[in-house]
């Protein structure tokens, strides 16, 4: 006989730091499940068929995640076994799951079709994999797990080099470790973690959580050579001879600008180079690190996607007044609802329908205002679904002493100069498994895609470790035929 299941239509919230505590410092916002929380969260869970679990589908990565949220429920009076079980479930994609918990657009991916959407709230997955990732962490969980997984790595003796250690180039270090492969992780700046490490903030993702989850792939095996600029400190040729396999997984860290009169006074920073000093550089932490960081008393944030929400709610943290100006309407903002949310109860202003067209400055060459014109929305759509805008030839001028502009990057150009690297548009061109132009070459993340998520970085890297141990293994059946 069906026993009759009572549905719980509420979400359970995660604890937040409130928001005149957290615009005083760069402590997480986000405070996290207890168990006790989590447990009661993982019970709204309807448990859908792996085969048919929209949630699955809509994952990059494609964690079970029926699965591993079903383990703590079924061991709910023992926590240890719970997160145990569950990690080991997460691990068998996805080998950040404490970065992906926290910075994965969730809503827009494993979240959108979650069936409980249909009768109340959806399943707070992103929350619940945050937590087993930071429990297993806390309890030394997660180094149980590597003891007993590293023993059982069969090695190939075939040797695979990556190129950049951001999301796409970690989780395909990992995933090919597991598999037995040598990997060596090459990366431009002095730290590993990509945008992990110089692009997302203390708040939304501690530092010390990318360190751990970076420590376990070197327990795996994995190999991090810092401050090698692949294209300057080492070339592709070199790479390409001594490794069996490549991997560019670069990222986009050319920062796109705006064409505007004015733009190089001083007092204008990218997104880029503001988040890298005050993240990677610390300059969140004068005066126990002296990273230079100007930061006036009027901000200007140009753009609206995760990396403005992220400059302008670190600059709300030097306690000055930030302005967020988009060229569109808020029902275009690409950020996630979350952090628009969070930016608005810190006190950061959004004003719409805006596009810069001059950099106003002080006659000693430092910035003092910007002229923006106003734009109009129509009724049409473009590519990407949003409505198109045009210039009313009316215009409006904003005081600011800083301003930050986070309008979107290109991948790297070192890399993409590569002779015999077909690229398009400043994109590298790869087939359906991933291989480049270039025999044996593959690439992933924002070097295929331009600036994209986290997520989808992470599922590029996933997908090339499966096409490179594909390719790998049919060169050693021919070489041992």
């Amino acid at each position: 006989m069906a026993v009759k299941r009572r549905i719980i239509k509420e979400r359970v919230p995660t604890p937040e730091r409130p928001p005149e505590e957290r615009v005083k410092s760069f402590v997480e916002v986000n405070l996290g499940y207890t168990f006790e929380l989590a447990v009661k969260e993982a019970e709204r869970c309807l448990q859908c068929p792996y085969d048919y679990a929209p949630c699955i589908k809509g994952c990059p990565v494609h964690i079970d995640i029926p699965g591993f949220i079903s383990k703590l429920v079924e061991y709910r009076d023992d926590p240890d076994r719970a997160v145990k079980e569950a990690l080991n479930v997460i691990w068998a994609c996805n080998s950040l799951p404490a970065t992906t918990g926290r910075v994965c657009p969730q809503e827009d991916q494993c979240e959108m079709n979650c069936v409980m959407g249909r009768v109340g709230d959806k399943v707070n997955i992103g929350k619940l994999e945050r937590f087993v990732a930071d429990y297993a962490r806390e309890k030394g969980i997660d180094e149980e797990l590597l003891f007993e997984m590293v023993p059982r790595i069969e090695k190939k003796g075939q040797k695979v080099a990556i190129i950049g250690a951001g999301p796409a180039g970690l989780t395909a270090a990992g995933e090919l470790a597991k598999l037995g492969y040598d990997v060596t992780i090459y990366e431009a700046l002095h730290e590993p973690g990509g945008v992990l490490m110089y692009g997302i903030p203390e708040f939304r993702l501690p530092k010390s959580i990318v360190e751990s989850e970076i420590d376990k792939l070197r327990k795996l095996g994995v190999k991090i050579l810092t401050d090698h600029v692949v294209g300057k400190t080492v070339t592709m040729e070199e790479l390409m001879k001594e490794y069996d396999a490549v991997f560019i997984a670069s990222g986009a860290g050319t920062p796109r600008l705006v064409d505007a009169p004015g733009i190089n006074l001083n007092g204008i920073y990218t997104a880029n180079e503001f988040l890298t000093r005050v993240n990677l550089m610390k300059a969140y932490l004068f005066p126990e690190y002296d990273t230079p960081v100007k930061v006036g008393k009027k901000v200007i944030v140009i753009g609206a996607g995760n990396t403005a929400m992220d400059a302008a709610r670190s600059a709300r943290r030097f306690g000055v007044e930030v302005t967020i100006a988009y060229r569109r309407g808020p029902e275009d903002v690409s950020a996630r609802v979350e952090e628009v949310e969070h930016a608005k109860e810190e006190g950061i202003k959004f004003v719409y329908f805006v596009n810069p067209v001059e950099f106003i400055g002080d006659g000693n060459g430092r910035i003092k205002a910007v002229k923006f014109e106003k734009m109009k929305p129509l009724d049409e759509r473009d590519g990407r679904g949003k409505r198109k805008i045009v210039g009313t030839g009316e215009y409006v001028t904003l005081e600011a002493d800083t301003v930050i502009i986070a309008i979107g990057k290109h991948p790297n150009r070192l890399i993409v100069n590569t002779p015999g690297l077909k690229v398009e548009r400043g994109k590298i061109v790869v087939d359906e498994n991933l291989m480049t132009s270039i025999p044996g070459v593959f690439a992933g993340g924002d070097a295929i895609r331009g600036e994209a998520t986290v997520i989808l970085a992470m599922g590029d890297g996933r997908l090339a470790a499966k096409a490179i141990h594909e390719y790998l293994t049919k060169k050693r059946e021919s070489k041992n035929a």
